[in-house]
């Protein structure tokens, strides 16, 4: 008897989002463009949890696909590390680690903090009063589609300041990291109520960007990325849905 879908394994058609949230305009997908955006998305927002494992030729009978694009999307995931491959026995999501937490926020605190230093001297009036707007983002911990909502607006307050950098590739790498950080958000924003302490750290980063203080706009940077750390670290622990590993 063949077991009933997951719900990660029913969910094909997919709405895509850039790394601050915003929805790509639709167009026409291979079946590896397909199968590598609803795979990644669930991997993201939590529905494919860290360490579950399956197999191509399962995934590939729950996409309705032959093989071959499910493959090639499953090597494309491998590369970014996002799964891990097993020969004959098949892929695992990959674990999240303590080490890859501090590691990506030790990354995320020198880039973003760099962004925001830049940012100070270049962001006007209307760009400033679009961050004081998305720095006022709530969300019910126990309702999933404000969840997701609150993850995309976090997205765009923080690539509105790296793009406030100017530089590209320093704009290229922070949209990286945050798509790495967004399934510790999903995961953790569902343990805890992250509202009161996202909104003051946006809110006191915006108040420092104002200021045209570029050093200081960079302090507010790093300190929020290490309270985001400490917080994802405190969610993260005491969920019973993250498998956690040292």
């Amino acid at each position: 008897m063949r077991r009933p879908k997951a719900a990660w394994e029913t969910y094909v058609e997919v709405t895509l989002t850039n790394a601050d949230g915003a929805t790509c305009k639709p167009r026409k997908q291979s079946l590896t463009e397909t199968a590598y955006a609803s795979v990644r998305e669930q991997i993201l927002m939590g529905g494919l949890r860290p360490g579950a494992e399956f197999s191509e030729l399962e995934l590939a009978e729950r996409l309705a696909m032959s093989k071959t694009p499910v493959r090639e999307a499953l090597g494309r995931m491998v590369a970014e590390g996002l799964i891990e491959a097993f020969p004959r026995r098949g892929y695992r999501v990959t674990p999240v680690t303590v080490k890859d937490i501090n590691d990506l926020f030790a990354i995320r605190a020198m880039a973003e903090g760099t962004a925001a230093a830049m940012a100070a001297l270049n962001l006007g009036a209307d760009d400033l009063d679009h961050l004081d707007m998305l720095a006022n983002a709530r969300y019910e911990p126990s309702e999933g589609p404000t969840i997701h909502s609150f993850v995309k607006t976090n997205g765009q307050f923080h690539m509105a300041i790296a793009r406030g950098s100017t530089n590209p590739r320093l704009v290229a790498m922070i949209s990286t990291l945050l798509d790495e950080c967004a399934r510790l958000f999903y995961l953790g924003a569902r343990s805890r109520d992250v509202n009161p302490e996202t909104n003051d750290d946006h809110r006191h980063i915006v108040r420092v960007l104002r200021l045209r203080d570029s050093e200081k706009a960079r302090a507010a940077m790093v300190e929020h990325s290490e309270h985001t750390r400490q917080g994802v670290l405190k969610a993260l622990i005491s969920s019973d849905v993250s498998n956690l590993s040292i």
